[in-house]
């Protein structure tokens, strides 16, 4: 498998810290962590609490800025970017897929897909036809004008991902996207990833479950702050051959 080089590469992590000061403390939440993620690749970051994990996918998806280190996401240099600007690249290049959904429960499934575009400035009439076709992809069309109250666990998700899809991102950036849901829902949830995936979607899922980063076909792991193994997905979440095959640098 190519972790990529070149013109094909989405992401490129270089030499990345991120310290916090907690009560006159300093806490190295990252220690210089470097990989490269490809345009279509399906990734997973794996790590139990307090590997790192949680402050990774918080830079990769420009809610926070590394304390030194690169982070080029498609072709732009995000690690210096003002928060104005930052706020900018979150709505046009991450789709996010939150494990709690981040749905609004006043308004329809419909109108809670089209929420990026209304931010965009796209008209209503493109909006709606966007935003159906986004609820199309998650085989979700026959319950656009439902609640959230009025869906299951796995028909919310599927709706946060065409909410994701809808705006077309560069990557789809999902936090622990099974963790409310039953397995046989969050089953379909996996599935469904897999063809986005299939339709050349790059996906970028944070996880600590080692049965969800199995199937990816890549995983990173987080340990510690450090990046400990790179991998196919399967041998990294099971801790085979745990050898850290690091993808760029």
């Amino acid at each position: 498998m190519s972790h990529a080089s070149g013109e094909g590469r989405l992401i490129q992590v270089e030499d990345i810290t991120r310290v916090f000061h907690v009560g006159g403390e300093e806490v190295r939440a990252l220690r210089g962590v470097s990989f490269g993620i490809s345009r279509g690749e399906w990734v997973a970051i794996i790590g139990q609490s307090g590997s790192g994990k949680s402050t990774m996918m918080n830079v990769l998806g420009c809610l926070d800025t590394p304390t030194s280190g690169r982070y080029m996401l498609n072709g732009k240099d995000v690690s210096r970017m003002t928060d104005d600007e930052l706020a900018v690249i979150r709505n046009e290049e991450i789709g996010f897929i939150f494990q709690t959904f981040q749905l609004l429960p006043r308004e329809t499934a419909l109108a809670n897909v089209e929420l990026p575009l209304v931010y965009r400035g796209i008209p209503a009439r493109q909006r709606r036809e966007r935003a159906k076709a986004a609820l199309d992809k998650v085989q979700l069309t026959h319950r656009m004008h439902h609640r959230p109250n009025e869906l299951s666990g796995g028909q919310r998700q599927r709706v946060a991902i065409a909410r994701a899809l809808v705006a077309e991102p560069s990557m789809l950036l999902a936090d622990e996207p099974t963790g409310n849901l039953d397995s046989a829902t969050g089953e379909e949830i996996v599935r469904l990833f897999e063809q986005l995936h299939q339709a050349g979607h790059t996906l970028v899922l944070v996880t600590h479950e080692p049965k969800l980063a199995a199937r990816c076909p890549r995983a990173i792991r987080l340990s510690d702050g450090q990046l400990v193994a790179d991998g196919p997905g399967r041998d990294v979440a099971l801790g085979v051959g745990a050898g850290a095959a690091v993808g760029g640098a």
